[in-house]
């Protein structure tokens, strides 16, 4: 029997999402990373962990022409990612493939001109993983760790490419020191107070780390601030 679903909107509703209502949720850092891909018309854009297609989509409303290829492992949100781009009439820009990325990528998935990335938060040996699968899949990494999820996205770039990623704060120098050992050392890194997230993008080149103005998501009110609602409900570009 299918798992139950529910019809949320991002984007301020530019974006319809058909998602499981238990285990892993789409949160505010899908939508910030895909704000953060500086995708132009006509450029191709590669989603590793796609799951039901929530970065793809944000891409697509926000960069109309942008074509976007998901690679997920789990098979049931694969399927809700392509229900996911007909349902926002993007089908024909978006589609996802089941695949694990301890395994070589499809010899056609290649040379793109962006990668987003929001790879599993936690170190298996580290985690508590949640009862439900998919949670689980989603939040702790599995058969590919992080160092293999970063090899595999600037595997699959131009030499001109960039990577964007989303990841705890507290792993940014394995991140960076990763990046810098696969030849993408040209890193940028943002900060998103309060929250323990960091968004990272990163080029070819030799070591060299920058911090760009951190993006404050809540002011000490609560909510979120003019810029990060600009972001999260009218599909503004998240500039580094």
């Amino acid at each position: 029997m299918e798992t139950a679903l529910t019809e949320d909107a991002l984007l301020g509703g530019r974006v319809r999402l058909l998602q499981p209502s238990r285990g892993y949720r789409v949160a505010v850092d899908a939508v910030l990373l895909a704000a953060a891909v500086e995708a132009a018309p006509g450029e191709c854009v590669l989603d590793l962990g796609a799951g039901v297609g929530a970065v793809g989509l944000c891409i697509a409303a926000r960069v109309p022409g942008c074509s976007i290829v998901g690679v997920e492992l789990q098979s049931e949100l694969a399927a809700l990612a392509a229900r996911n781009a007909t349902l926002n009439g993007v089908d024909n820009l978006m589609r996802t493939i089941v695949h694990d990325l301890a395994h070589p990528l499809p010899p056609d998935l290649a040379n793109f001109d962006h990668v987003a990335t929001n790879p599993p938060y936690l170190a298996a040996a580290v985690a508590d993983p949640s009862p439900n699968r998919g949670k689980a899949l989603a939040t702790v990494e599995s058969s590919a760790d992080l160092a293999r999820w970063l090899a595999v996205a600037t595997g699959a770039l131009k030499p001109t490419g960039t990577l964007t990623a989303i990841h705890r704060s507290d792993r940014v120098e394995e991140i960076v020191d990763r990046l810098a050992s696969l030849g993408w050392g040209n890193v940028t890194v943002k900060r998103l107070p309060p929250a323990g997230r960091i968004l990272v993008r990163a080029r070819s080149g030799a070591r060299a780390q920058h911090e760009s103005q951190p993006l404050l998501l809540h002011p000490p009110q609560g909510g979120y601030t003019d810029q990060a609602e600009a972001i999260l409900r009218h599909a503004q570009p998240l500039a580094f």
